[in-house]
């Protein structure tokens, strides 16, 4: 199954694009900027029944060095089947598109980013005859963003430190200046951004943090995620209403309120249990 984590760590590149060639110089390489760019379809599947998909595939135009493919491939541990598979979509790609291709691993934990960095040569002892040397950008080389000025500057880069800093001790600090960056932008930017770091996050104690950043100061965000965090309110507060007024709560109606993320619901039930005899009065369907 495919995780949040892993779908941020790719998708950032498709919602932004030129990010690649600011993440460039931290890999040690420096890409030309382009001049336009395409976002390609992932599917690398041939007409035999072998399925081969790439997280994301974009095209870039450039007037330096003319047209590349960036293939980006999310990879949240090691993974020695991929090896494979990864000199797979570069020869494919390069022999479909006739666009010489460079793949990108984003990595969210420097063992992993460790393993991925090594060059995969394909051939006998004696004669490589293929090899691929991937981009690996993780921990170990993307800036620590924790100045929210700096990451104002450029937001998508700031949400890939973040994604990639995840288990990093410093974790803290770059979503505190994520968060306070997003404050000044208009809520059509700040949504998506911050969707896909929650997303980036998953299940990591990062992803408590990032909530309660966002928990701050709500007016800011109107978000899936920050509708969440109002909702999650919303039912505590009225789970203590209903037993400081004395109801006794059945189990499935302790867990229909706790789990119930819709406000408007939640709010007319609040409303209820104010005045309510019974728990029907509060509960009633119209």
């Amino acid at each position: 199954m495919v995780s949040s984590p892993h779908e941020a760590m790719h998708r950032v590149f498709q919602d932004h694009p030129g990010l690649f060639s600011r993440v460039g110089p931290a890999l040690g390489v420096d890409f030309p900027a382009y001049t336009s760019f395409d976002v390609m379809p992932t599917d690398l599947t041939e007409l035999q029944p072998v399925e081969r998909r790439v997280d994301t595939l974009l095209r870039f135009d450039t007037e330096r060095d003319g047209s590349f493919l960036l293939a980006v491939e999310a990879q949240g541990r090691k993974d020695p089947a991929k090896l494979a598979s990864w000199a797979y979509y570069l020869g494919y790609l390069n022999s479909k598109h006739e666009v010489p291709p460079v793949l990108l691993v984003v990595c969210q934990d420097r063992a992993t980013a460790r393993w991925a960095s090594q060059p995969i040569r394909i051939g006998p002892a004696a004669w490589t005859s293929f090899a691929v040397f991937p981009l690996v950008a993780g921990p170990h080389n993307l800036p620590v963003i924790t100045d929210p000025a700096e990451a104002a500057e450029d937001l998508a880069l700031a949400v890939l430190a973040a994604v990639t800093h995840a288990k990093e001790p410093d974790v803290g600090a770059i979503l505190k200046a994520l968060s306070a960056a997003l404050r000044d932008v208009p809520e059509d930017v700040a949504d998506p951004l911050t969707e896909l770091t929650a997303q980036g996050l998953g299940k990591l104690p990062a992803a408590d943090l990032w909530r309660n950043l966002m928990a701050v100061d709500l007016s800011f965000y109107k978000s899936p995620i920050s509708q969440e965090i109002r909702a999650e309110g919303e039912a505590r507060a009225l789970l203590v209403v209903l037993q400081a007024r004395g109801f006794e709560l059945p189990a499935a109606t302790e867990q229909k309120v706790s789990e119930c993320r819709d406000s408007r619901t939640l709010n007319q039930w609040l409303s209820r249990a104010a005045t309510a005899d019974s728990l029907d009065e509060v509960f009633h369907e119209d």
